[in-house]
């Protein structure tokens, strides 16, 4: 049995320490933000998550732009060079052109490497959520298990991968297209806040909503406490816009009502935070359903 390499990109939001302990190879997406192209490196080394949600808090206009079909050549042929297969879990379709790129990359390599294997799998996935995935397949890797059952086994959970979250600024997502004005600014008015999830298409849609921010992340574990499965035995992730305090209460409440054990935090990157704007908590699990 061959070995292989994970490759993927740097929407899936994991800690840098974690990423490299996984032995991953995570490609950067990019934004741009005071006239200024960044990439979105997993150690915020080219801007800070903290100075990117200030500049956001701000006014600042940013934009986003997916991975090229040239980075993920160039990171997956060097490892088929080296003898290994490569497997690409990436970022959900439905809310980039980044899984398309690595489609299009391995079908190139697939063909000009005919020896080697070389698969992409739509995670439908985003944020610590398509970190989770990864983090639970890096777990059957070491387990002995192949490529190929290391992608049925994406296939198989990545509609159980729960993605549940809320927004403090109802703007950002109308600036992103993902809700109309009018709806936006209504909610605003009214302290409304979106209880949301990425949907069985890898789509954002709305679940329901409540008023007040502590009962928007009350509501987050809410939904969790009814479809998720066996939660004391998960590793649950939780990922945020600039609002550790926040994460730390919804972690505790996971623990304290859900009995988990073992919470991962990271920061949501400043890709994702561009659509989704400071305040922004995300809570991931495997649940019976979306």
């Amino acid at each position: 049995m061959n070995d292989f390499a994970i490759v993927t990109d740097s929407s899936c939001d994991l800690p840098a320490e974690l990423a490299e302990e996984l032995e991953l190879t995570v490609l950067p997406l990019s934004f741009e933000i005071g006239g200024k192209e960044y990439l979105n490196y997993l150690d915020g080394r080219a801007m800070p998550p903290h100075d990117y949600y200030e500049l956001l808090r701000k006014g600042e206009p940013a934009r986003t732009a997916a991975v090229n079909v040239d980075a993920f050549i160039g990171a997956i042929e060097p490892l088929l060079k080296a003898g290994k297969d490569v497997l690409v879990p990436a970022f959900s379709s439905g809310l980039s052109n980044t899984c398309n790129a690595a489609r299009m990359a391995c079908e190139e390599m697939s063909a000009k490497y005919p020896e080697r294997k070389v698969i992409c799998v739509d995670t439908l996935c985003a944020s610590l959520g398509q970190g989770m995935l990864i983090y639970y397949a890096v777990q059957k890797k070491r387990e002995g298990k192949s490529i190929e059952e290391v992608r049925d086994w994406l296939e198989q959970n990545k509609l159980h991968l729960c993605h549940l979250f809320t927004v403090d600024d109802l703007m950002h997502l109308k600036r992103g297209g993902r809700i109309a004005p009018t709806v936006a600014f209504i909610g605003s008015m009214l302290n409304f806040k979106p209880i949301m999830h990425v949907d069985d298409t890898g789509k954002l849609a709305m679940i329901s909503k409540v008023r007040g921010r502590r009962a928007s992340l009350d509501a987050l574990v809410d939904q969790m406490e009814k479809i998720a499965v066996s939660p004391q035995t998960q590793t649950v992730f939780i990922s945020h816009g600039d609002a550790p305090e926040d994460a730390e209460y919804v972690a505790s409440e996971v623990k304290r009502r859900l009995g988990v054990k073992d919470v991962i935090v990271n920061d949501v990157g400043p890709v994702l935070g561009t659509h989704a704007g400071p305040g922004t908590m995300a809570l991931f699990f495997f649940g019976s359903h979306r």
